[in-house]
């Protein structure tokens, strides 16, 4: 079990978005203070922004990741292609176990699925009718797994 899986549900159980969730839960990886982590992952919670494309678990899994993993100044075409490597592969995984990696079709059949930017109040029933908990859980799990063997 990954502590940095559990952390991420939680915090998403406490009311973080998706994105801010599983960012937040590696800060002791990525070297981020919580604010600006906070700050960075704001805007991709509901499949960036409620607009329900890419889930925000899965773009905070990337975050990490590009933290991580990424080199830090210009580099050559061979490094953008063993990163793009690495997001494809945690984008496959993620997809494999979870049947997309986009927000509505993560959330279709549980929920009417809108763009409004308006966010639901969390409430138990918020939460009971939403896989995003287990899909914050499932993201930090993968990149944990990817970590760990480096």
């Amino acid at each position: 079990m990954s502590t940095h899986a559990e952390k991420a549900k939680k915090l998403f159980l406490n009311g973080y978005n998706c994105s801010q969730s599983v960012l937040l839960a590696f800060s002791d990886v990525t070297g981020l203070d919580d604010k600006t982590a906070f700050k960075i992952s704001s805007s991709f919670g509901g499949g960036m922004g409620r607009l329900r494309e890419v889930c925000g678990a899965v773009s905070g899994m990337f975050m990490v990741a590009g933290l991580i993993f990424s080199t830090d100044v210009l580099t050559t075409n061979n490094d953008k292609i063993n990163h793009y490597t690495l997001i494809q592969n945690l984008a496959k995984e993620f997809k494999e176990k979870n049947g997309s990696i986009i927000c509505r079709e993560l959330l279709s059949g549980n929920i009417k699925v809108d763009s409004s930017p308006n966010a639901e109040i969390r409430t138990d029933e918020y939460y009971k009718k939403r896989p995003c908990a287990d899909l914050v859980y499932d993201c930090a799990e993968i990149i944990d797994r990817y970590i760990q063997a480096k």
